[in-house]
């Protein structure tokens, strides 16, 4: 059974710095894209950051560039999140995503990734 086991979200204020993991299990992750959208309250799902098994450059939304990273370690099953300079409109539901053939502009669109987390919840009080 494949799962995705998001961690590291909480209740921060602005400014602060917060880093989420995502350990995936279940089977073998080789060669899979793996990433993170995010979902605010009343709002769609947002792309974040994925990352291809190899690595290489990531491109991310305007709303978060030059904040926050990604970065994995493959022999762990991990993807992380490393989020500075958090503000307010971060605030929401981050969900950890992976799947084995995404890539060009298919990254960018949440229904083509098989496997979701149950995501993890990001508060950034004012």
């Amino acid at each position: 059974q494949v799962q995705l086991r998001e961690s590291g979200g909480g209740l921060v204020q602005a400014g602060d710095s917060l880093r989420l993991s995502c350990v995936a299990s279940g089977r073998d992750f080789s060669g899979y894209t793996m990433g993170w959208f995010r979902q605010a309250p009343g709002k769609e799902r947002e792309y974040v950051a994925a990352q291809s098994w190899t690595g290489g450059t990531t491109d991310y939304p305007d709303s978060v560039k030059g904040r926050f990273t990604i970065s994995r370690d493959n022999a762990k099953n991990t993807v992380y999140l490393q989020m500075n300079s958090l503000k307010p409109e971060d605030t929401g539901v981050y969900y950890c995503v992976a799947d084995p053939s995404v890539s060009g502009l298919q990254i960018y669109i949440a229904y083509e990734y098989d496997f979701w987390g149950r995501g993890t919840q990001v508060t950034v009080s004012s």
